[in-house]
């Protein structure tokens, strides 16, 4: 740290990569533009993909738009709704799930949200169905209310009954099976004649056999689009790594850097933005049944916060926080469903975030947001929750270097509501220097993963400014077809 650094006690600055944000009709007219004279290139062409999320606390539709030549991508818009305002089921549906907070889900009920969600987006973007979106992926973060990992699997087919109600044609749900398949502006763009989607994302495979946690595919997308958002800075954000989502719930992976495809040896999984949502209850100033910390939040309080009493009450409340290494023979974990069996087969460990047992001590910590709030007031209980999710951060990493999980030179990439507001980003850096050299922090990572998943999935890499393969090594394109043709 510089001279000046020390004197006014300024770290490093977090590298945070904000989402674009881009008209589609001004990125479409720019793939129009003259080239300049002697300088050849395939004009620009722009990969426009929904994804649809149902959240425990939100729930969200996001349309983003990736250059296929610079792997560059632009957000169109982002339509968010509170999931609480869910209508209830009606007497004549099955309820089969039900978020952290215990609000009650059917089929038809969460259809309905995804419909009224997916129009919206789609006409504040000015984006046609048919002519502009490519492709749709569906993701949930609900795994509070399922006895099974299997279950999870309703859920999803309730997100696609949902976009099929708001008209998305089924084959934009599906990866193509052949170039012909694709529309024609998109035909040089695809790699689906040299090579096949094989599972891997962004070179990194699932771990082997039957799913192992609930919120796998989460930690797969956002992996995927922390991969993606780090193009907009200098971090060259590939294998290895390991990625936090700080969502209502936690999810993330560690990877290493085998080739051509990168092994998912550690998962993490449990709570996280729903311990701030807990604090924030306890104050009484959001509503106690479906209010939540982004309720509150307000950058000017925040910084009138007591920085030295929010880590003394942060240590406090981490006595009611469980964070460990799985145990075997576990179902659920900080409300995840799991197989821990399969998960040590696969060679995958499994990190995990409670309070209480199964989030049982979610009500012991909103007492405590309420003292906190009663002698500190606001301000400090902001900062409060900051502190709070920046040591949950620590303690998980250090499992994770306990357990000699992370490879050396690896890379930390954290997104998610309850990791990169406020002063997060900062406290995470200060706590992750001495195991880390570069972090980065992405907005919007579970949107960004859904178009690199879309992308993968109708082999639509960009060779010449790969989002796979190891830090500062070129595409594995070639190891990937060499592999394939081994297979068959």
């Amino acid at each position: 740290m510089s001279f000046l650094g020390n004197l006014f006690n300024k770290g490093p600055k977090p590298v945070i990569a904000h989402s674009q944000t881009e008209k589609l009709d001004f990125l479409k007219a720019s793939t129009n533009r003259p080239q300049s004279p002697g300088f050849k290139t395939r004009p620009d062409e722009y990969y426009v993909v929904a994804s649809v999320e149902l959240g425990n606390t939100t729930t969200k539709c996001i349309l983003t738009a990736t250059n296929l030549n610079s792997s560059k991508s632009y957000l169109l818009d982002k339509t968010v709704k509170m999931t609480r305002d869910i209508r209830k089921p009606k007497p004549d549906e099955e309820v089969f799930g039900s978020t952290v907070w215990g609000i009650e889900l059917s089929k038809e009920s969460v259809a309905d949200l995804i419909k009224d969600t997916v129009l919206e987006s789609l006409h504040k973007a000015n984006v046609d169905m048919e002519k502009d979106l490519d492709f749709v992926v569906r993701s949930t973060g609900v795994t509070a209310g399922f006895a099974t990992t299997q279950e999870v699997g309703k859920l999803v087919i309730a997100l696609a009954d949902g976009c099929l109600n708001a008209g998305i044609p089924p084959k934009k749900m599906a990866p193509a099976m052949t170039t012909q398949q694709l529309p024609k502006r998109l035909q040089n763009f695809t790699l689906l004649d040299n090579i096949s989607f094989d599972g891997a994302v962004v070179s990194v495979v699932p771990p082997r056999g039957r799913e192992v946690v609930a919120n796998e595919m989460e930690g797969e997308l956002v992996t995927a689009g922390i991969k993606l958002g780090s193009k907009w800075t200098e971090v060259d954000y590939r294998n290895p790594c390991v990625s936090l989502d700080f969502g209502s719930t936690l999810a993330g992976r560690i990877v290493n850097k085998e080739e051509p495809y990168a092994n998912t040896i550690g998962n993490f999984l449990g709570l996280a933005g729903v311990i701030s949502d807990s604090l924030a209850r306890g104050s009484k100033q959001v509503d106690p049944k479906g209010g939540a910390a982004l309720d509150l939040y307000d950058p000017k309080l925040l910084r009138k916060g007591d920085q030295k009493k929010a880590k003394i009450n942060a240590q406090e409340a981490h006595k009611l926080i469980n964070i460990t290494k799985v145990p075997e023979g576990m179902e659920r974990f900080g409300t995840v469903p799991l197989d821990s069996t399969r998960a040590k087969d696969a060679g995958t460990t499994l990190i995990g975030c409670d309070v209480g047992t199964n989030a049982d001590g979610l009500g012991e910590l909103m007492e405590l947001g309420g003292q906190f709030y009663d002698e500190d007031g606001l301000p400090t209980l902001l900062a409060t929750m900051d502190h709070v999710s920046a040591i949950i951060v620590d303690r998980l990493l250090d499992i994770a270097f306990e357990e000699k999980l992370v490879l050396p030179g690896s890379i930390l990439g954290v997104t998610g509501r309850a990791g990169i507001t406020g002063r997060k980003p900062n406290l995470i850096l200060e706590y992750t220097k001495e195991k880390f050299d570069q972090v980065v922090f992405v907005e919007d990572g579970l949107g960004l993963g859904a178009a690199t998943m879309a992308r993968c999935m109708n082999s639509m890499g960009t060779p010449k400014t790969p989002l796979g393969g190891n830090q500062g090594e070129h595409c594995i394109l070639k190891k990937r077809m060499q592999l394939q043709n081994k297979k068959t």
